[in-house]
């Protein structure tokens, strides 16, 4: 059997999303290898392997060897196997290819749209196209192309070595697009149709970085506790560590890309430049996060370190004031709605505190809310953050007289002491997060800005015969 290796150097490059040539190789290299122990062991458990492993190895086994959608049959078919399971239907590679070429470097991926198995990347596929929508994709991909490589070239060699399937997912109405990958098929991605060709390069490098972490993790140990449950910038539901540093490496790369995207002095380049500011403060506080808690190994404590340490660099990049304030406000009004949704606070606790504002007492010390049971699968989803990108792009339905929550426009017009009362006229017993994460978004409050949770919690106890503010201040 094989052993692979990463030099110090490989690997801290790996970890930073710079990943050597070599690099991807060997990543590669170990998937396939890891293919074939799944294949050996499907054979001693049932004697029944794919046809076409029984070919020469070459031609079509090597490639049968390498595609991600036949990994993950056999991934499926071991797991059936050991459970006592009829097995999946047999792997037959999909028909329709697409390929795209810029200045000289080329991406070939095939556009998966009928292998059975094709769900079990995380999201609801879409039904088998028609001609004129995978033309569609192909037109889509050459744009994306396009950009990769003028702008973001490194990152697009990295694709090239990476991605070799596309599989179509139906769209979700409540996010703009959605994507997964799977462990056991490396290289496989599973995307939404996109917006525009930018929304796909951003959508394909996201989930690269997935696979090339997903891989990595096939030969480091990075995390060894799925607990505790924790905030991540870019989900809206508690994530384990496993999970949180996922989010940080794709989002490292995505981060890059707004990067660029800001410097191109295109008519997109004021939402680019929000982007990369929101972003580059999310995965350093995830990172941060992470290297403050116990559930990273050695390897994970040095691949989390250099991560952060490539994006922490771009923390100097000056970015427009008004547009630096939007970033950090969304980074604040994501963190408040997520505590809104997650924690909870101890009703024993909520009790005690509303006995000693009835009587006049000192505010009790109230312990950490803790994280409820997790919802499965949510997306981030925010009317807020959908009217700073009309704002960031001269939307004239932002003008006076849109309809707008008051509280929304005079925090986009930078009036947080305006917004933080039009917020407060609203609030009668109404528990939305959305209301209150824009009250803890312009509170000059100590408790509203950082524990929401806690003063809605107490607010509502009270059935809103309180000042918000006054209670706030006396939460303190």
């Amino acid at each position: 059997m094989r052993t692979f290796h990463l030099s110090d150097t490989a690997f801290t490059e790996l970890a930073a999303g710079r990943p050597a040539p070599e690099t991807l190789a060997e990543l590669r290299k170990a998937q396939e290898s890891r293919h074939l122990l799944l294949l050996s062991e499907i054979r001693r458990l049932g004697d029944r392997v794919p046809a076409w492993y029984a070919a020469p190895p070459t031609g079509p086994t090597a490639a049968a060897l390498a595609d991600p959608m036949a990994a993950l049959h056999s991934a499926a078919t071991l797991a059936a196997l050991r459970g006592g399971t009829p097995p999946p239907p047999g792997w037959t590679a999909g028909t329709r290819h697409l390929t795209a070429t810029h200045d000289g470097l080329t991406l070939r991926v095939r556009l998966e749209d009928t292998d059975p198995l094709r769900s079990r990347l995380g999201l609801t596929p879409f039904r088998q196209l028609t001609g004129a929508e995978a033309a569609e994709w192909q037109s889509h991909l050459t744009r994306a192309w396009h950009l990769l490589v003028t702008r973001h070239r490194p990152a697009a060699a990295t694709m090239a070595a990476v991605l070799s399937v596309i599989v179509p997912v139906e769209p979700q109405p409540s996010a703009a697009g959605i994507s997964a990958t799977a462990v056991d098929a490396y290289g496989a991605v599973a995307i939404s149709p996109p917006a525009d060709a930018r929304a796909l390069a951003v959508g394909l490098l996201h989930e690269t970085q997935h696979s090339l972490l997903n891989a990595t993790q096939f030969l480091f140990d990075l995390v060894d506790s799925p607990v505790p449950l924790g905030y991540s910038p870019w989900r809206d539901d508690p994530r384990p560590p496993s999970g949180i540093l996922h989010g940080a490496y794709a989002y490292q790369a995505v981060t890059r890309f707004w990067r660029t995207e800001a410097a191109a002095g295109d008519p997109e380049s004021r939402v680019a430049a929000f982007e990369f500011a929101r972003w580059r403060a999310a995965v350093v506080s995830a990172a941060d996060g992470l290297l403050s808690g116990t559930a990273l190994t050695a390897a994970g404590r040095r691949f989390t370190g250099a991560l952060r340490d490539e994006v922490a660099a771009w923390l100097a990049d000056a970015v427009e004031p008004g547009i630096e304030r939007l970033a950090a406000g969304a980074n604040h009004d994501h963190r408040a709605r997520w505590r809104l949704a997650n924690l909870t606070v101890a009703p024993a606790d909520v009790e005690a505190v509303v006995r000693a504002w009835r009587a006049g007492q000192p505010a009790p010390f109230v312990p950490a809310a803790v994280v409820g049971a997790e919802p499965g699968r949510r997306l981030e989803r925010s009317r807020r953050l959908g009217l700073v990108h009309a704002l960031l792009r001269g939307d004239p339905g932002l003008s006076p007289g849109s309809r707008v929550r008051p509280g929304d426009a005079a925090y986009l017009g930078a009036r947080p002491g305006t917004a933080f009362d039009a917020y407060r006229q609203e609030l009668s017993t109404q528990s939305d997060p959305e209301l209150w994460a824009g009250l803890s978004l312009t509170s000059p409050d100590a408790a509203l800005q950082a524990r929401p949770e806690l003063v809605r919690a107490v607010y509502l106890a009270l059935h809103g015969d309180v000042d918000v503010s006054q209670l706030a201040v006396w939460l303190g």
